[in-house]
């Protein structure tokens, strides 16, 4: 535990027993021989070669660590968010403002032993005050198997799923009790918006199902007395010229269906990006009264807690 963090926290995969930690990680890895780790289910061997959607294998790619501080402030705290940047990604977002990581698939393949380091490093030198991994969907057996390796090097702070929010059941089910802080996008409300601009239809109802099935195992974002996260879920929503995004719906959702003390960050840094240009009216920034009607619509479904 954070030595000035209060309330006897212990970080949930902790509370797991190593032999349960590490059958989280073999049935995991066995879900790579034919793969269905997301709602794509390209049904491909990745411990073969083969590669699907996320041209990802069975080995860690990571872009870069380090202890961020542009993250929410329940997460930054003092001392930064100490994130892991996965390369590649399971969604196709023409917008996404880490194309060279997720689409050309800037980074280095490394070992589940480096990747494991990499979580004390940002622990114990860094002083970060959690470990993030920053889309992490595709590379969840490899996760799984670097935290059983890091529990063994003193790993304890809580641990954040940062993800696109394209999640399936099955994989996030292999993470209950082990992921501390939940924090998916939402991107879309609308099928056809999800299509255009991510290539996935299904998005809309997946990301609902997934903020379920997070929620349940987390609920509500708990902080200490300093204000850090300690457990949750955080939701992101980016806001879109033209409302694009649906805003109104996911709202709606996060306030009737999740709570209305979901943690919500409603963003308004949404800038052109990748193939955004070809694709008005993604070509340009939202406006000030764009983002205003965003937060109105948030504030009138009832959602409490506004980053």
């Amino acid at each position: 535990m954070d030595k000035e963090a209060g309330q006897g926290f212990v970080a949930a995969y902790l509370k797991r027993s190593r032999e349960e930690l590490s059958d989280r990680s073999r049935r995991a890895g066995l879900i790579l021989k034919n793969c269905t780790l997301c709602p794509r289910a390209c049904n491909i061997d990745r411990t073969a070669g083969e590669r699907g959607f996320c041209k990802t294998g069975d080995r860690p790619v990571v872009s870069s660590f380090n202890a961020h501080f542009g993250e929410e402030a329940p997460l930054v705290g003092t001392s930064g968010s100490g994130t892991i940047f996965f390369t590649h990604c399971n969604l196709g977002c023409l917008f996404c403002q880490n194309w060279t990581i997720s689409h050309l698939g800037e980074g280095k393949e490394l070992s589940c032993e480096r990747l494991a380091d990499m979580m004390v490093e940002l622990q114990d030198t860094c002083g970060c005050h959690n470990i993030n991994f920053v889309t992490p969907t595709h590379q969840v057996p490899m996760i799984l198997r670097a935290v059983e390796i890091a529990v063994e090097g003193g790993l304890h702070i809580p641990l954040v799923y940062n993800c696109g929010g394209y999640e399936s059941l099955e994989t996030l089910k292999l993470l209950d009790g082990v992921i501390d802080i939940y924090m998916p996008d939402f991107k879309y409300a609308d099928p056809e918006a999800a299509l255009k601009y991510s290539k996935a239809k299904d998005y809309p109802e997946t990301a609902k199902a997934a903020i379920r099935e997070m929620h349940r195992q987390v609920g509500d974002l708990v902080m200490d007395q300093r204000g850090i996260a300690q457990r949750g879920l955080l939701v992101r929503h980016l806001v879109l010229p033209e409302g694009r995004a649906g805003t109104e719906e996911v709202v709606r959702f996060l306030a009737e269906e999740i709570s209305p003390d979901t943690y919500t960050n409603i963003m308004a840094q949404y800038y052109p990006c990748y193939r955004a240009s070809g694709h008005p009216p993604l070509d340009r920034r939202i406006t000030h009264e764009e983002y205003r009607r965003a937060l109105k619509a948030a504030r009138d479904a009832g959602l409490r807690r506004l980053d």
